[in-house]
């Protein structure tokens, strides 16, 4: 059975028995707490939490998944992958026990004529939470499952919680007995991989404390309503019905792994150290582009770097099996083909994904042919040395400069025997990192914990958003926190957090900064607000500072908006979505929203494209948004589901969750968006909008910066002043510059290149004298000598071969030394007799710069350093003369 097939089985199995099928999440998570979603239930935690009210009693997904903590381990083993399905099915306060248990062994044992997986019943082995007698007596009863296949395990094994205090649970899991040539007999408790867990139920029945580990936690006492939460693994339950021995070899993951090994002339099962690489580049392209396609793009940090982490990890895999021309465009389609059958948007994005993965890739290889080299000479540096670990500074550089990850530097010292000085790498790291943040400030929640926040959403319910209709209004204090911590009051000149039962203040969101504005109260006390967050949904969180007298949580207040910030803003939203569907209309679908930023009078917007976008294209993109708002388009909104705002050609913007319900921003005929953002009523309204110009901020990815309204036309009019002052220098009308001033620019080029000339003939002039005065030094000719100061490095090189050349076939030595922009500079040369003798050019350069406080280095013939002390050149020659008095000796 394909794995197309068996999603749609589950699916269907639990829509004709009540659940509302929810649709995958992103694999971004939206949740402070997760860099990605690493297991079904998480888009259902806000309701587990009672964050928010689930609008169906019963649900069922089949949820894309993301895990890379034990990505070293994929391809060794047969069950580590970092990109996974699972499928669920949920209850909130509807069935129990008896429901979960009948509904999981239903589906499995029915007949796969019958629409079920078909499994044999006597191949289903049963676990069960030590004291859940309950559990073992419907799978003994109800079920009829044999009590010799059904075993008690303890709370590490069958007890499951999310880490922290709040729901937690028994479980009960479902293992399939793949047969004697897995191991040894007994049961789930005796051997795992034998006994294979395909489905685990979670009956959520209590709350817990706080506590460390899998078992050590307190339980407080019963929930007030009880739920299930249960998970399949998708591949697991693949490799049993398609009978392969790991989730490598199912329909999806072998067409990748197959094209692979055609790419590499390598065959599967040949080889054991080839295998894994083939399995590592079918797992890890596969979860590369089910991130790609949520819009998850390489970067240096979060989700980026994970992404970055598993893609280069596949293309050295690559080539590790003898790849040598890219082939990450051939992977990335095999890859779509197999799990399009699941989700069809992959086709859509095709070119998208490829474009983001392409690039990556040939960053990576360029990157592979530096850094390797570096690292190559640094091993051999730390084994002559004798340690058998790297160092952390060398892991730092790598990573720094080459762009290699941390991860693969450990993966290659690890192939030639050495360990890595993480701790040294890591503190250098921090260090790197914490300088680069010394100036930023704390934003977003503060110091507060979530659960304050809760705690209002409890008490006062969830705050009404006013402002897509209003910029001020009346309303009450229902939550109040100073320095994070829930109070009854607070103060003048206190730093709070401020939450109103209903607010006309936009919470930052969507790429739209917050209102800011202020808040007055019935007593008088006046509150500055200079942002606002949603922490936790339904929740509308307004910081800000007491200007005047007291506030106290129950208090009328009167809430308003500074409107000129909220119209510039607007504007800058609404010019944002002319800017995306321009694009899209020059560079096609792909040049899909990746990010963006609306603040008062300016935003900058980024998008999907393989290359920068030519000056030509950007002008027309300008002209069109411009043509569009002399237009006088309506921009309205309106909510709908989200089948129908599909079906009338919104965008979506990748990695974004929305609920069933969405809101849709419809400009004129031309643009139609999903957005939650505050928006001008008509196009005329944006005055002007200006593209500053674009840029790559990473592989794939672009960012047009641009200003709209007063910002736009003030930068023209400074702009044409420039003009007026330029055409008035150069004696020329303003459509005459850029010939003119590229007419200067040439003579300037070539005056220049004049300067140069004569600037060298004059040093190498020099050469003769130079080469005359040479001393003998044990039978060496040497030339030590300071030149005219100012000379630059390239001319002091030439100087340096030229006196070399002059000498002939005797053993010579040339230093010449100078000071340019209060720095000593030295370039060093030996001819071969001088080298027979010992005498090297890199180490008379090391000596003569650690003389003038600097390095140097080069290669024996030809060397280069400088240093800090400007006043010991002197003293620098003459080490250079006593070192080749030593060596010739």
């Amino acid at each position: 059975m394909e794995s197309a097939e068996i999603r749609r089985r589950w699916l269907r199995f639990f829509e004709e028995r009540g659940h509302t099928v929810v649709p995958s999440a992103s694999v971004v998570a939206d949740d402070p707490t997760l860099l990605l979603v690493n297991a079904g239930m998480v888009p259902f935690k806000p309701y587990f939490l009672g964050e928010v009210k689930p609008t169906f009693s019963r649900a069922t997904s089949v949820q894309k998944c993301v895990r890379t903590p034990d990505i070293e381990e994929v391809g060794k083993t047969t069950r580590h992958g970092t990109f996974f399905q699972m499928c669920g099915n949920f209850s909130f306060g509807d069935y129990f026990k008896e429901g979960a248990i009948s509904y999981a062994w239903e589906l499995l044992t029915t007949s796969v004529a019958d629409g079920g997986y078909g499994l044999e019943p006597e191949k289903l082995w049963i676990t069960v939470y030590q004291d859940d007698d309950e559990a073992e007596t419907i799978w003994r009863e109800k079920i009829g499952v044999p009590a010799e296949r059904i075993q008690r395990l303890g709370k590490a094994d069958n007890f499951w919680s999310m880490g922290v205090p709040g729901p937690c649970g028994p479980c009960s899991e479902i293992n399939y007995d793949r047969g004697p040539a897995y191991g040894e007999e007994g049961g789930p408790a005796v051997n795992g991989e034998r006994y294979m867990e395909i489905w685990n139920l979670v009956f959520m029945q209590y709350e817990r404390g706080a506590g460390s580990g899998k078992d050590d936690f307190p339980i407080l006492g019963d929930l007030p309503n009880q739920n299930i939460d249960t998970g399949l693994g998708l591949e697991r339950l693949a490799c049993i019905l398609q009978g392969v021995d790991n989730l490598f070899e199912i329909d999806t993951t072998r067409l990748i792994l197959d094209r692979a090994a055609a790419l590499t002339g390598h065959t599967y099962g040949a080889d054991t150290k080839s295998d894994v690489s083939l399995r590592v580049v079918a797992d890890h392209i596969r979860t590369s582009v089910m991130l790609v396609a949520d819009g998850v793009t390489p970067g240096n940090e979060g989700r980026g770097y994970v992404l970055r982490r598993i893609l280069r990890r596949a293309i050295r895999n690559m080539r590790l099996l003898g790849a040598t021309e890219a082939v990450a465009q051939s992977l990335v389609d095999v890859t779509i083909d197999a799990m399009a059958p699941q989700y069809p948007e992959l086709a859509t994005e095709r070119r998208r994904i490829g474009t983001v993965i392409v690039a990556e890739e040939a960053s990576f290889l360029q990157t592979l042919r530096s850094g390797t080299t570096i690292l190559d000479t640094a091993v051999a540096e730390t084994k002559q040395s004798g340690s058998a670990v790297l160092a952390g500074d060398k892991a730092f550089q790598l990573h720094d400069t080459f762009g290699f990850p941390i991860d693969l530097t450990l993966e290659m010292a690890a192939e030639q025997g050495l360990s890595v000085d993480e701790d040294g790498f890591r503190r250098l790291m921090k260090e790197q990192r914490d300088r680069a943040k010394a100036d930023a400030k704390s934003k977003k929640h503060g110091h507060a914990d979530v659960s304050a926040y809760r705690a209002v959403a409890d008490s006062a319910g969830a705050t009404v958003f006013t402002g897509y209709q209003d910029t001020s209004g009346e309303a009450t204090v229902v939550g109040l926190l100073v320095d994070g911590v829930p109070a009854p009051a607070a103060h003048e000149g206190d730093d709070i957090e401020l939450v109103l039962d209903r607010t006309p203040f936009y919470a930052e969101g969507g790429g739209q900064l917050a209102d800011h504005g202020r808040i007055k109260l019935d007593s008088g006390a006046v509150v500055e607000v200079r942002d606002v967050q949603q922490p936790v949904p339904g929740v509308i969180v307004h910081k800000g500072t007491v200007l005047v007298g007291e506030v106290v949580v129950g208090s009328a207040a009167y809430s308003q908006l500074d409107l000129e910030r909220r119209r510039a803003v607007s504007r800058a939203h609404s010019a944002t979505h002319l800017t995306h569907q321009a694009l899209r209309d020059a560079l096609g679908p792909t040049a899909a929203q990746a990010g963006s930023e609306n603040a008062p009078g300016r935003f900058r917007f980024d998008f999907g494209s393989p290359t920068a976008v030519p000056g030509s294209v950007l002008v027309d993109v300008e002209q069109k948004i411009n043509e569009v708002l002399a237009r006088e388009l309506d921009v309205t909104a309106e909510v709908m589901t989200m089948d129908q705002a599909r079906k009338a050609g919104a965008i979506a913007m990748f990695g974004e969750k929305y609920g069933d319900a969405v809101r849709v921003v419809t400009i004129g005929d031309f643009s139609k968006e999903l957005c939650g953002g505050t928006h001008v009523g008509n196009t005329a309204q944006l005055g002007l909008v200006k593209l500053l110009g674009e840029s790559s901020i990473g592989a794939g990815v672009r960012r047009v910066e641009a200003l709209v309204g007063v910002d736009a036309y003030n930068f023209l009019a400074k702009e044409h002043t420039v003009v007026a002052q330029l055409t008035e220098l150069v004696k020329g009308r303003p459509e005459e510059l850029p010939e003119k001033i590229s007419g200067m620019l040439a003579k300037l080029k070539d005056a220049e290149k004049e300067i140069e000339r004569f600037r060298a003939e004059k040093v190498l002039a020099a050469s003769a004298g130079l080469a005359s005065g040479a001393e003998d030094v044990n039978g060496i000719a040497v030339v030590a000598a300071r030149v005219p100061d100012g000379t630059g490095a390239d001319d002091l090189r030439k100087l340096v071969l030229d006196v070399r050349a002059r000498l002939g076939s005797r053993p010579a030595v040339v230093a010449a030394f100078t000071v340019a922009n209060d720095r000593p500079l030295t370039v060093i040369a030996t001819n071969e007799d001088a080298r027979t003798r010992g005498i090297k050019a890199g180490e008379l350069v090391r000596v003569a710069a650690k003389t003038l406080g600097g390095g140097g280095g080069g290669k024996d013939d030809v060397a280069q350093g400088g240093g800090t002390n400007a006043g010991a050149v002197d003293e620098a020659v003459a080490a250079v003369r006593a070192l080749v008095a030593e060596r010739s000796a």
